[in-house]
C-alpha cells in the first residue's frame, strides 16, 4: 500500500459480527472511531483529487512538494533539468502548439465551406487528425495503443476514464470522434466554431446542458445516422488522478447504440497529466504539462459492448466501468466525481447512520 494507514479489507460488516459474543458491549464504539480517524486521515476519495503518490522522484515535483535541497550533485541535475525544460523545450512546444491551433482553425474553416461530401469528411478527418498530432508533439506524447482492432466506429459511443484534458487528443490522435460539449467563449470558444462547421460535433448552450431530454435526444440523432463519427464521452464528468475509475454518469448509457470503451493510463514518472482543476486554472496547468519530461500513457481499445436485456442504464454504466478499470490495472470506485466540488448529500449520510445502527442491532442488543 502507498497510503500512510494500512486498513483492513474486511468488509465491516463483517468486522462487527466478529466484535461481538452476545450483547452490544459500550468498547464497541472505539471501532467505529477508529473508522472515522481513518477516513479523516485518509479517505478513499478525495485522495483521488490530487496527485498521485510517485514511487521514486522524477526532477520534477513530487506530489505537491517542490524540490527540497538534498544533495549538491542532485541539486546541479535539477538546475540542468529546469534550464532544458524551460529555456529549450517549453519555447518549442509552445510553438508547436501555437501551429497546430491554428492549422485547426484555418484548416476546419476552409473544409467547412464546402458542400456535404464524401470530399468534405475526408478533408474533415484529414485536418483533425493532422492538427492533433501537432498538438501531441507540441506535448512530447508518447501514446502506445492496444488492441486497435477494437477502434470505436462510426454511429457507436466512446467512452473512457478522464484524467486531463489531453484526454480528448490523445485519442484523436489515432482517430477521429464528434465531441460533446458545452459552448465556450474565448480561444476554446474559436476553436469550437471553426470545427463544427466540418465536423458534425455536438455543443450545446449553457442553458440547454441542463435540459436533459434535449442532450438526450441530439445524441440519439446522432447515433442514429451510421454515417457521422463516434461520439466521445467521458462519462465520470471529472479529471480523476490516474489511479482511479469513479463513478460513470448513466446518461451516456441511455442513448442506445454500440458502447466502444476505452482505458486511458498515464504514466508519471515522466509527466502528472492529471488536471486539479480546483488548484490550478487551465494556463497554470497547461504549463505545468509543458515543462513536463514528456507525457508517456497507453491506450486500450477493448471490445464493443451493448446493453444486456433486463439490465438499465446504471448496471450497464457499472459494467463498463469495471471492465475500463481492469484493463487500465485502476482502482474502481463507486463514488461520484462530483464530491471534487461538493459535500456529501444528508440523506447519503443518513442511509449510512442506518445501516451502521442496523450492523449493531443485528449483533447484539441495544437498549
Amino acid at each position: 500500500s502507498q497510503g500512510i494507514i494500512e486498513r483492513d479489507e474486511t468488509t465491516m460488516e463483517k468486522e462487527i459480527a466478529g466484535l461481538h459474543r452476545v450483547d452490544f458491549e459500550f468498547s464497541d464504539i472505539f471501532y467505529f472511531c477508529r473508522k472515522g480517524f481513518e477516513a479523516i486521515v485518509e479517505d478513499e476519495v478525495t485522495q483521488r483529487f490530487s496527485s498521485e503518490e510517485l514511487v521514486s522522484w522524477n526532477l520534477l515535483t513530487r506530489t505537491n512538494v517542490n524540490f527540497h535541497y538534498v544533495s549538491l550533485r542532485l541539486t546541479v541535475v535539477w538546475v540542468v533539468g529546469v534550464v532544458v525544460r524551460y529555456c529549450f523545450l517549453l519555447p518549442l512546444r509552445f510553438t508547436l502548439a501555437a501551429i497546430g491551433i491554428t492549422s485547426m482553425i484555418v484548416g476546419t474553416t476552409v473544409v467547412g465551406q464546402l458542400p456535404n461530401s464524401s470530399v468534405k469528411s475526408y478533408l474533415s478527418e484529414l485536418v483533425h487528425l493532422t492538427c492533433s498530432r501537432i498538438l501531441v508533439r507540441a506535448l512530447s506524447g508518447t501514446i502506445h495503443y492496444h488492441n486497435k482492432e477494437n477502434k470505436p466506429r462510426k454511429g457507436g459511443i466512446c467512452v473512457a476514464n478522464h484524467t486531463s484534458p489531453i484526454d480528448a487528443i490523445i485519442l484523436t490522435n489515432d482517430g477521429c470522434y464528434a465531441m460533446v460539449g458545452q459552448v465556450h467563449g474565448g480561444l476554446m470558444g474559436v476553436i469550437q466554431r471553426a470545427t463544427v462547421k466540418a465536423c458534425p460535433h455536438v455543443w450545446f448552450e449553457r442553458s440547454e446542458v441542463k435540459d436533459r431530454h434535449l442532450v438526450t435526444k441530439r445524441l440519439r440523432e446522432h447515433v442514429a445516422d451510421k454515417s457521422k463519427l463516434p461520439i466521445l464521452i467521458f462519462p465520470e464528468g471529472t479529471c480523476i488522478n490516474n489511479t482511479s475509475v469513479m463513478m460513470f454518469k448513466k446518461g451516456s448509457f441511455e442513448i442506445g447504440g454500440t458502447i466502444y470503451p476505452v482505458a486511458i493510463k498515464y504514466d508519471p514518472q515522466f509527466g502528472d497529466a492529471f488536471w486539479n482543476s480546483s488548484k490550478y486554472n487551465i494556463v497554470s496547468y497547461l504549463l505545468r504539462i509543458m515543462t513536463s519530461w514528456a507525457i508517456v500513457c497507453n491506450v486500450w481499445y477493448m471490445p464493443p459492448m451493448v446493453r444486456k436485456e433486463g439490465e438499465d442504464a446504471v448496471q450497464f454504466a457499472n459494467r463498463v466501468r469495471s471492465a475500463i478499470a481492469q484493463q487500465g490495472g485502476l482502482t474502481e470506485l463507486p463514488w461520484d466525481g462530483g464530491l471534487k466540488r461538493a459535500k456529501v448529500k444528508d440523506t447519503f449520510r443518513e442511509e449510512q447512520q442506518k445501516n451502521y445502527s442496523k450492523m449493531l442491532v443485528r449483533n447484539g442488543s441495544i437498549g
